[in-house]
């Protein structure tokens, strides 16, 4: 099976089902489907040949989910670029994985403009706005512009011969390192399937699911929202961010939505909203969260707004989308763990000499094994070979996560930190989620983030960065204070700031190396 299958077979099932909605406008399977045929013929007209990379530079719309299938269909790669992401960076990912047809529209196109010089594989830019843009800003450059509006009434319905396999890419998604350029991880059809397979498995969906999904598509958490539900037929309503949250929150319950993925961010959002109470979230069948742990706070908090509706803590990294979920009958009985390995996956913990650790609590670095493990990073074999090396199976080889895990007696698993995130305090190892959940316990706070800084006597010493409850007088000494009666002395803070946000990265996690570096 390809990814563009998941489309197919669900327009064959359910041609006049409602699949994607997004501000007013609505599109059945068949619209979709029809739509992406001539995209895909559209592209193989402009030159595209198999596998080549075809650059999606939108907010979250139709055109973006339109895209993303017409270049599946074309045989082609697609990658999903932040919007948000500033001409530097832009330049170095078209460059790294020579893009060779770019959708977008004039707003991010003159991001793109005084850069058009330095992409030469670059070789066609489709527009959403096509008819509103000047095009003599482009006049005299290697760049033919095309109108997505155009293509979608002109070209041919029927659907391009398929040349790819499921061993073939479908996806390059840029992943955001703490240091240097972003790294491309490369996914099959046969990653992103068995991925999607797995997660639709534990989550129990059916076609009467409807996803209300705001998440961005350049984040896989976001993008695979959209790719499910075409898969078992469901309906996703597209939302472009979580600003306006009370609207958000009118549009789940009008649209009767029965799936909604957070991060911590946008259920720290929700906690400062009020007459929640007003709405019934009846219909809302469960709530997912993956990117940051949600303190056990926060999950006390959502079941009090969403009382009858199941939360999946989950857990899962790029270059396999999705590792583990606790499923929601253990959510109040082990609501620090991130469950246990995802269907048609399997994960274990190694020591610092790689050897399997069989002991429960003890802390080691997780493996992961499964079909949904990436290919490897595009353009950095050495970086590929330090997360992919030889598993158990003699060929294979299996994701070294980087991150440090625990283990329970009775196979649940327990995050613990980024190895390279660990702060090393006079000579003991600690991590920042243990203080953070400590944190998270005080009354008065709202979102907590602990980092190390340079100590010139320690090495390193603990700082926190709190965000207080609306009206709380709490101040730095009163935090440290409670931290000293909570958890054990060379885990307190050695500084506390209280701050009116946390800065985030474009995908909604605590952006801890800001932080790090004092950037509020």
């Amino acid at each position: 099976m390809l990814v563009n299958d998941f489309l197919e077979l669900s327009t064959e099932k359910f041609p006049d089902k409602t699949a994607l909605k997004f501000r007013g406008q609505s599109l059945t399977y068949c619209d979709v489907n029809e739509l992406t045929n001539r995209f895909a013929n559209a592209l193989i007209h402009a030159g595209l040949q198999r596998q080549e990379r075809v650059g999606i530079f939108l907010e979250n719309s139709i055109e973006s989910v339109i895209g993303i299938f017409a270049a599946l269909k074309a045989d082609g790669i697609f990658f999903v670029i932040n919007p948000k992401v500033k001409k530097n960076k832009l330049n170095y990912i078209l460059n790294d994985c020579n893009a060779r047809i770019l959708l977008t529209d004039s707003l991010h196109f003159r991001e793109l403009i005084p850069i058009l010089s330095s992409c030469p594989f670059l070789k066609t830019v489709i527009l959403t706005d096509y008819e509103t843009f000047d095009s003599s800003v482009v006049a005299g450059t290697k760049i033919r512009l095309f109108s997505y509006g155009q293509i979608c009434q002109e070209f041919p319905l029927s659907r391009p011969d398929r040349n790819n396999i499921d061993i073939d890419l479908a996806s390059l998604i840029y992943t955001s390192g703490s240091t240097g350029q972003p790294k491309a991880v490369m996914l099959t059809h046969i990653n992103m399937v068995s991925a999607a397979d797995s997660i639709i498995t534990y989550l129990e969906n059916t076609p009467d699911d409807v996803i209300f999904n705001a998440l961005p598509l350049s984040f896989d958490y976001g993008l695979y929202q959209v790719l499910m539900a075409f898969k078992f037929g469901g309906t996703v309503i597209l939302e472009q961010d979580f600003l306006y949250a009370f609207k958000v929150i009118a549009q789940i319950v009008k649209e009767k939505a029965t799936g909604f993925p957070i991060v911590p961010t946008y259920a720290a959002i929700l906690f400062k909203l009020k007459n929640l109470d007003k709405f019934d979230f009846y219909h809302l069948r469960y709530i997912t969260n993956t990117a940051q742990a949600l303190p056990p706070q926060y999950i006390t908090a959502l079941q009090k707004i969403f009382p009858i509706t199941s939360i999946y803590s989950m857990y899962g990294l790029t270059e396999c989308k999705r590792v583990s979920y606790l499923h929601p009958s253990q959510i109040n009985i082990r609501p620090t763990s991130v469950g246990i390995a995802m269907p048609n996956t399997e994960t274990y913990i190694i020591d610092g000499k790689g050897q399997k650790i069989t002991e429960a609590e003890k802390i080691g670095e997780l493996v992961v094994r499964g079909a949904n493990v990436m290919k490897g990073y595009w353009n950095h074999p050495k970086e590929t070979d330090e997360v992919l090396k030889p598993g158990p199976v003699p060929g294979e080889k299996v994701l070294h996560t980087g991150d440090l895990f625990k283990m329970d007696s009775e196979g649940f698993l327990y995050f613990i930190a980024r190895r390279d995130n660990m702060i090393k305090v006079g000579g003991e190892r600690i991590s920042p989620k243990e203080i953070e959940y400590a944190l998270y316990l005080m009354e008065d706070v709202n979102e907590a983030a602990v980092v190390g800084v340079d100590d010139e006597i320690l090495g390193q010493a603990i700082k926190a960065y709190i965000v207080l409850k609306k009206g709380s007088t709490v101040s730095e000494k009163d935090v440290i204070k409670y931290c000293s009666k909570n958890i054990e002395a060379f885990m307190v803070p050695k500084y506390v700031e209280i701050v009116k946000s946390l800065p985030k990265t474009s995908h909604g996690k605590t952006d801890k190396l800001k932080l790090q570096k004092g950037q509020l």
